[in-house]
């Protein structure tokens, strides 16, 4: 996308206008002509955000308005590719695999997770959880909800650190691995440096990026139950010390025995253009 100016006219031009009036900054009606109205809105917004109030429309103050896409997130741990996660997460679309698959990866770098076996915990994990390889919501049930109750059966869990409606449904299961709790939320939420962001919108539990890190925090969380239980080949144990049950046990074995024939046995982690380690 070229740079937009004073005098610049066209598509991209009443793009923008739109993006502007969507946003709350009257670029003086949408006419594809930048003048005046569009520059001073222009500037309306770069400060709102803490760019340069300069009055143009360069990449970043494009990319923060949605014209253009963000950049691709690269994954650290390229040997781990979209076709092997494709096979441990069968079912799930090439689209949201390739979406998702580098916040997952990047996240376990942090923690020190990035390994073959703690990956494929994760990938394993996620297939049991959502199965589509993307956030999602917990849906309703007999166990979490009466009938007619949306989630009343979570309201009063202590184990949850739940306080009573509307805990139930607020704190519900979110993300690749269905944090459930206001405790989780809480407990993860700051792991990950949110501080109470997530217990005050939960909902970014389900942003890819927030959701990847999430799993990441939990299952560091339970790391050395994990190893052992991983080390004595008990997948059972594995997963519930994730779940704290045995649901989707039969479909997360499954996805750990393809990705142990599938993924290589080192996997190294690019720290930078050009470097492993």
């Amino acid at each position: 996308m070229p740079v937009l100016t004073k005098g610049s006219r066209g598509a991209e031009v009443t793009a923008l206008q739109n993006a502007l009036a969507a946003r709350g900054f009257d670029p003086g009606g949408v006419d594809g002509k930048f003048g005046n109205g569009t520059h001073d809105a222009v500037v309306a917004f770069q400060q709102s955000v803490g760019l340069p109030a300069d009055g143009a429309v360069g990449p970043v103050t494009a990319r923060v308005l949605g014209l253009t896409p963000p950049a691709a997130v690269v994954s650290l741990i390229p040997a781990v590719t979209i076709e092997m996660a494709s096979k441990i997460v069968p079912g799930a679309t090439r689209t949201n695999v390739e979406h998702n698959l580098p916040f997952v990866l990047n996240s376990l770098v942090k923690p020190q997770l990035a390994d073959k076996f703690m990956i494929l915990m994760a990938l394993a994990t996620i297939r049991a959880e959502t199965s589509s390889f993307r956030p999602i919501d917990e849906g309703k049930s007999r166990f979490n909800s009466s009938p007619g109750g949306d989630f009343d059966l979570y309201d009063s869990r202590a184990g949850l650190g739940n306080l009573g409606p509307p805990d139930g449904a607020r704190f519900k299961g979110r993300g690749f691995i269905q944090l459930t709790g206001r405790s989780n939320y809480e407990v993860h939420g700051k792991a990950i440096g949110l501080g109470t962001q997530l217990v005050d919108d939960p909902d970014l539990a389900n942003e890819p990026d927030i959701a990847a890190r999430l799993m990441a925090s939990f299952l560091k969380r339970q790391e050395a139950g994990i190893r052992a239980a991983l080390s004595a080949g008990d997948l059972r144990k594995a997963r519930k010390l994730v779940n704290g049950g045995s649901h989707g046990l039969e479909v997360f074995e499954d996805s750990f025995q393809i990705g142990k024939d599938v993924l290589p046995d080192e996997l190294a982690v690019v720290r930078s253009a050009g470097a492993a380690e």
